[in-house]
């Protein structure tokens, strides 16, 4: 199985003060991919700032605040790929300020944590949701294992 092809789009100059984020988004990815099925196709990430993150949230969840990471699957049969190859499996957003919070609140490493939020964001465009209790405990659970792989601390390990 091959990695998603993974256009990235940095808008805001913020993450120019992470040597390394694009690679850490590139890297998460190609690695959640190698684990779990349905994983061909094209990913767009937006590396963006708290206002846009906002505004996002606000428009697609009406919730009025910025979050750390929104995913935007591509709807059933939105692909305009040949048949047989794969198309758009969506939209990855993450935003700067909520993430650089979240570090220091919880003393995780920056590029750790942009890797998690992109493992979750990919999960979420293949169909995995934590809408329940066992959901949220499988998608952590594969999560772990992803990042496992790149040898990042546990996320989960610390509650």
């Amino acid at each position: 199985m091959s990695a998603p092809d993974v256009d990235i789009l940095v808008q805001s100059p913020h993450w120019r003060e992470h040597d390394g984020s694009e690679a850490a988004v590139r890297d998460a990815i190609a690695a959640a991919a190698k684990l779990v099925p349905g994983a061909d196709g094209e990913i767009s990430v937006l590396l963006t700032d708290d206002a846009a993150m906002r505004a996002l949230n606000n428009t697609w969840r009406n919730i009025d605040q910025p979050t750390n990471v929104l995913s935007f699957p591509a709807a059933d049969g939105a692909s305009d790929s040949p048949a047989g190859q794969p198309g758009h499996l969506g939209d990855i957003a993450v935003g700067y300020e909520t993430l650089v919070r979240e570090c220091t609140a919880e003393g995780k490493d920056f590029l750790h944590h942009l890797s998690h939020m992109a493992v979750h964001g990919f999960l979420h465009l293949i169909g995995y949701d934590h809408q329940t209790d066992s959901e949220a405990e499988d998608m952590e659970r594969l999560e772990s294992a992803i990042l496992a792989r790149l040898n990042i601390p546990d996320p989960y390990a610390q509650r």
